[in-house]
């Protein structure tokens, strides 16, 4: 028996239909089922624009961007963060030459809004709020500290693929919201993401930008009808950001099922909360109330971690960590001593097996050697 932290499900013959359509048609790149899934993702969220990426830090690393032009930030300024978090979030900001400052986090894994505030300056130009393990934390908070200050709201939602909040999609308070459709997210394809902005001049922009600054894309020129197809513009300085057929015609599929497999997701979680109810030693990480997670993660804290976790390992039981203090990072330990509960948790946190094929035995096996670790 192995319980592996992650394994993605795929429903294989819907996946391989889309993607035969992509070869017979001719067109794998940009373009026919990437647009297809732009127009189904907004229908899904509701949210006005959606493009899709090969990646997510892709994705973060242009909603950074286009901000900074748009807003005319410069060299230096901050922008405030989370040290819990994959480092793709806090290095785009820093390819952009802006300053990372940490915020500390809370009971739910996510920024602090009173650390958040403390953290402001006259530097600070925006906020990346990261929806951990598909949790909303105080998220409506960090909005209404972003409206008071003027400071621009980057929801980084690279784990809230389905997460409700109060029965709506969240991040419509924010300018931009970059969802990951990596390997093993909730909605699984190989590797891509999709970019949410607010605003319709900075989605067109980053249409451009994602296709090297090029101002007409290759799908677009093949429709048109007249004779210089060929002839395009280019005035930004883009990247090969953008996303392609084949992906997107997988993603096309993980969307059907997302809210099934999500719900399937919160009844782990719900055997979880049960089975492991009363361990001496082991805290569950909560969401807060009115939060429909997409429960990417189930967190719990113990006091013994890194023995626990070579203990399951034992048996056959993989869990992770999710995530180590960015600030013990070289790169970005000149913020040391600055979040002391995000390193608390970082030395505390693990991630238990969270995936579809995981079942209620599986569950309460897991449970019942953790409660045999912490006799």
């Amino acid at each position: 028996m192995s319980m592996q932290l992650f394994v993605p499900t795929f429903r294989v013959d819907e996946c391989l239909t889309e993607i035969r359509e992509c070869l017979e048609k001719g067109w794998t790149g940009l373009g026919f089922k990437t647009v297809q899934l732009e127009e189904e993702w907004k229908k899904y969220t509701k949210l006005p624009h959606a493009h899709f990426l090969n990646s997510a830090t892709a994705g973060l690393h242009l909603a950074v961007k286009i901000l900074k032009d748009a807003e005319g930030w410069q060299d230096g300024d901050e922008v405030i963060s989370t040290p819990l978090t994959f480092v793709s979030t806090n290095h785009a900001i820093a390819y952009e030459n802006l300053h990372v400052t940490f915020a500390d986090v809370d009971e739910y894994l996510c920024l602090d809004p009173d650390d958040v505030e403390r953290k402001i300056t006259e530097k600070t130009r925006a906020v990346v709020f990261v929806g951990i393990g598909g949790s909303t934390g105080k998220f409506q908070k960090i909005a209404e500290l972003c409206r008071k200050h003027n400071l621009k709201l980057i929801l980084d939602a690279a784990h809230m693929a389905g997460t409700r909040f109060n029965g709506e999609i969240p991040g419509k308070e924010a300018d931009v919201i970059v969802y990951s459709f990596q390997a093993v997210k909730n909605l699984p394809t190989a590797d891509s993401g999709m970019i949410c902005f607010a605003d319709a001049k900075h989605d067109a922009l980053c249409r451009q930008l994602t296709w090297l600054g090029i101002n007409k894309d290759t799908y677009t020129r093949n429709n048109d009808k007249g004779g210089y197809r060929w002839r395009y513009e280019v005035d930004q300085l883009g990247y090969k950001y953008h996303g392609n057929s084949i992906v997107a015609a997988i993603g096309l599929v993980q969307l059907r099922y997302l809210d099934q497999d999500n719900s399937y997701r919160r009844q782990l979680a719900n055997w979880y909360d049960q089975e492991l109810a009363g361990i001496a030693g082991v805290e569950t990480v909560k969401v807060p109330q009115g939060c429909e997670s997409s429960r990417h993660l189930y967190v719990i804290r113990a006091e013994r971690r890194d023995e626990l976790l070579i203990y399951l390992n034992s048996f056959g039981i993989y869990p992770g960590v999710h995530y180590r203090d960015n600030i013990e990072y070289s790169l970005y330990n000149y913020a040391e001593g600055t979040c002391p509960n995000a390193r608390k948790i970082s030395l505390e946190a693990l991630s238990l097996p969270m995936h579809l094929r995981l079942t209620y035995d599986e569950v309460k096996f897991i449970a019942e050697r953790i409660r045999e670790f912490c006799k």
